[in-house]
């Protein structure tokens, strides 16, 4: 986990605010799959999928009352980040092979290539970056 994201000028941007409700996440998926075929990423989709899934969930439980998504091409990367004005910093738990929740971050982890958290103007900001080839 870093503490910076990446500093290249994005090719592409998309960005969408989003009611913290359950089918948000939904919503998210579907906006993400959409934009980034627009954008011939399909190599990276079924991964930015589970990330933003994981992200945007804990933005709905922990969050506030709406979040923002962001995604941004930057030639051999995608660049992806939610903020929500929830407090405190998340962090991968230690989970029992038991628990039924709690692996979010441990998935983000494992797939994107880089990701951390970044304090935001009232809030917190989640980001991942993947590699892809347009």
């Amino acid at each position: 986990m870093s503490l910076h994201p990446l500093s290249a000028t994005p090719i592409r941007t998309a960005e969408y605010v989003l009611p913290s409700v359950p089918s948000g996440v939904g919503e998210a998926r579907s906006l993400v799959r959409s934009k980034l075929t627009g954008w011939g990423l399909e190599d990276v989709i079924d991964d930015c999928l589970l990330i933003v899934s994981e992200l945007v969930t804990n933005a709905v439980r922990y969050g506030g009352a709406a979040y923002a998504l962001r995604l941004e091409d930057r030639e051999d990367r995608l660049y992806g980040e939610v903020f929500d004005p929830g407090d405190g910093e998340p962090r991968p738990c230690s989970m029992d092979v038991d628990a039924l929740s709690g692996r979010g971050l441990q998935i983000v982890a494992a797939i994107a290539d880089d990701w951390g958290v970044s304090a935001a103007n009232g809030g917190k900001v989640v980001w991942f970056s993947v590699s892809c080839t347009p």
